[in-house]
């Protein structure tokens, strides 16, 4: 498999809906010191899954990229837009419950820009404040 472009492109995430393609595409990102980014189906929904195992020891993720991805996926659920068995990482993130495909592909691609550290899109996607590390009072 060739790496994946950072950003990458919605269409670009891959589907490992099958054990084998999972499989291929973990490998994949293990193998390039990557992060780890899918989409799958399960069910009539789709999940989302991000994994930075793949990229360690190299890649690491700020406070402040670590806590918008945190708000995203809170948001998500709070919304019910996608399930409430959805984690937020810190190094494993799914998002489960994505009603269909094109969602699941953009909420992907949002968030593995957000683990290479630009959580702007993500934060304009799902529609959360921007965190912020110190709040006035």
């Amino acid at each position: 498999m060739r790496p994946l472009p950072i950003p990458c492109p919605a269409p670009q995430v891959p589907d490992v809906t099958a054990t084998d393609a999972f499989n291929t595409a973990y490998r994949a990102a293990r193998t390039q010191s990557a992060v780890f980014i899918a989409v799958e189906r399960s069910g009539r929904a789709w999940t989302v899954r991000a994994d930075t195992l793949t990229a360690a020891p190299r890649h690491t993720l700020d406070d402040a990229t670590s806590e918008a991805i945190r708000t995203a996926v809170t948001h998500l659920v709070r919304d019910r837009a996608i399930d409430s068995g959805s984690s937020p990482g810190p190094v494993h993130i799914t998002l489960y419950g994505v009603p269909d495909e094109a969602r699941a592909r953009h909420l992907a691609a949002a968030l593995h820009t957000a683990l290479h550290g630009n959580p702007e899109p993500l934060i304009q996607l799902v529609g959360t404040p921007k965190p912020t590390s110190n709040p006035t009072v």
